[in-house]
């Protein structure tokens, strides 16, 4: 999976129509209208503004508009070449200015399909992890069973507070939670608490 962590553009013209794309993070879709607001905003004349969301590394939530073109020719190329891309949590919007000559249903979705294309390939993405949560509390004299759990595994820390005992909040990829919890499970008794604590996901 992938995803960008700020704003990447796009411009591809054809017969006349100007097609902007616009490639913003949303790890919501409130966060994804909010942005599609913006565009709206930004070009008040423009003839459409079509768009497509991907949200959640987990369980991905979609979304997709055709603004007024012809059904399934602008939205739904722009998801495909979401999902193409393995993108989530992020919107894509093609802003067109009609240019005075049709181009006919498929040549509508190949635009549209091209500006998403254009503007995903002119983003600097980001590899995105789902992962599962866990949080750890324990004496440290146990130190040494949590180093060896994050050297056969890619922990990712969290939180950590090192008091009276440690607790240790972290992320395990979804490719290796299994493992890692069979791995872990022998070590549950010497340890003061130990919690799944829910999903989420890194971005490297």
């Amino acid at each position: 999976m992938y995803t960008v962590t700020e704003l990447f553009e796009s411009d591809y013209r054809i017969k006349g129509s100007k097609f902007f794309g616009f490639l913003y993070p949303a790890n919501s879709k409130t966060e994804a209208e909010k942005f599609l607001e913006r565009i709206k905003n930004e070009h008040p004349t423009a003839t459409h503004h079509c768009y497509a969301w991907r949200v959640g590394a987990h369980n991905t939530e979609e979304f997709e508009q055709d603004d007024g073109e012809p059904k399934g020719t602008a939205g739904m190329p722009i998801l495909n070449t979401l999902k193409s891309a393995e993108m989530v949590n992020c919107i894509l919007v093609s802003v067109r200015y009609y240019g005075g000559t049709k181009l006919g249903k498929s040549g509508l979705i190949d635009a549209y399909g091209e500006s998403a294309r254009l503007c995903i390939q002119s983003a600097g993405l980001r590899k995105l992890i789902p992962v599962q949560t866990y949080k750890i509390k324990y004496d440290y004299q146990h130190q040494g069973i949590i180093d060896k759990l994050k050297n056969d595994f890619t922990l990712i820390e969290i939180d950590s507070t090192y008091l009276e005992d440690v607790e240790y909040e972290f992320g395990c990829p979804d490719s290796e939670k299994i493992k890692f919890e069979g791995a872990l499970k022998p070590y549950l008794h010497l340890f003061k608490d130990f919690e799944k604590t829910g999903e989420s996901y890194h971005i490297k």
